[in-house]
């Protein structure tokens, strides 16, 4: 089973995927929105292409917790997602996945900015995911309301 996550942005829409045994999340691609019906079609290509069973999406939240502006419409594309698809949708909590994902991206000897940037939502949704792999084996661990 592979698991794809997601960091929704209004620009671009980064994607990860975990290997077939859940253990590992990896860079897969970067969607450049034009349309809304013409993101959803592409990631409902990639989902069936990829034989995907579960989905997590990033879920921008404020540092304090509450919710922004982003965290709203990342909601709604969850969202509009969960209503194209029947697969199980989960939301993981994201704050500071980008300032993380540059962090590691600037370590791995990625300086350039050009570069990083066409890199940087891959490797947001890879901290997403490994996010929610980690919760997902702790007990008691919930998960933000869709």
């Amino acid at each position: 089973m592979r698991i794809l996550g997601i960091d929704f942005g209004l620009k671009r829409v980064g994607l990860a995927l975990t290997d077939p045994m859940e253990t590992m999340a990896f860079p897969h691609r970067t969607l450049v929105r034009s349309t809304r019906d013409a993101l959803f079609s592409e990631l409902l290509t990639i989902i069936e292409a990829e034989a995907v069973e579960e989905i997590v999406v990033g879920l921008p939240l404020n540092l304090d917790g509450s919710d922004s502006m982003t965290t709203r419409q990342a909601r709604n594309f969850a969202q509009s997602l969960g209503r194209r698809t029947p697969l199980p949708l989960h939301l993981v909590d994201e704050r500071l996945s980008s300032v993380a994902a540059e962090e590691e991206l600037i370590a791995a000897g990625m300086k350039k900015y050009n570069k990083r940037k066409a890199v940087l939502d891959q490797q947001s949704a890879v901290r997403i995911l490994e996010t929610w792999l980690t919760q997902r084996n702790r007990p008691g661990q919930r998960e933000p309301q869709a």
